[in-house]
């Protein structure tokens, strides 16, 4: 199966005044978070891109943007499933002042019981299910079209790349907040006909060796890309 990069959009006016954001209109990166993103496109350079596929939101699109540029080739596809979660009235308010809301205790310790207030409000089951079900979909298409050494790159919010990564890895909703992805961090997670392999979580760094390795190379019985693990743990032979 191929390869999916999940990105974090880069850092937010939003993140930088401490509100939490949701599908507020307007919030755009920062200036480090234009930063970031420009160097997401050469962390990205030396591997070939299938798809790119993005919430709609415009902290997202613009994280792109440098990537995009540098791939004319690659048309964005827009997925309102990868959006942020929708925090109802809680949108637009300072995270200090919504620490002190009772709601906030069953976010931090049993998120699946969490649905934000107001008509526009979902819970987190609802983001949770959907994100997973966008991704899971977008990845067999992409096998479908570009085989199964394709890589691919989606581009989301914390919470929802959170929760992707617990059902990656077969957590309980109730166990996604022990998961962190910083801004423009990159997490990657190859599925399998037999399970998911999460192979970088948060990352900051160099990507390069997330490439497909040369045909000539082959793949072998302790190849994560069969469903099996490697015994003993990953070799870093590429």
């Amino acid at each position: 199966m191929p390869t999916l990069l999940l990105v974090r959009h880069g850092r937010s006016t939003a993140n930088t005044a401490g509100v939490l954001a949701g599908w507020t209109p307007g919030v755009e990166l920062d200036p480090h978070g234009r930063e970031q993103a420009e160097g997401l496109a050469g962390r990205l350079a030396g591997i070939p891109v299938a798809r790119v596929v993005s919430s709609p939101l415009d902290r997202c699109r613009q994280t792109l943007a440098p990537l995009l540029a540098a791939r004319p080739e690659l048309a964005l596809r827009l997925d309102e499933r990868l959006g942020e979660c929708r925090y109802g009235d809680w949108t637009g308010r300072p995270l200090a002042e919504l620490a002190a809301e009772p709601l906030w205790r069953t976010v931090q310790a049993q998120p699946s019981a969490a649905t934000f207030p107001g008509p526009e409000g979902e819970s987190l089951r609802e983001m949770s299910h959907r994100a997973v079900e966008a991704v899971r979909e977008w990845d067999a298409e992409v096998e479908a079209e570009h085989g199964a050494d394709a890589v691919w790159v989606a581009c989301s919010h914390g919470d929802v790349i959170k929760a992707i990564v617990a059902d990656a890895l077969g957590l309980h909703l109730d166990n996604f907040q022990r998961i962190s992805v910083e801004p423009c961090s990159v997490s990657v997670i190859r599925y399998t006909p037999t399970r998911p392999f999460l192979l970088r979580l948060g990352d900051t760094g160099e990507l390069g060796g997330l490439a497909p390795r040369p045909a000539a190379e082959g793949a072998t019985a302790t190849d994560a890309r069969d469903g099996d693990a490697v015994v003993g743990g990953d070799t870093g032979v590429r």
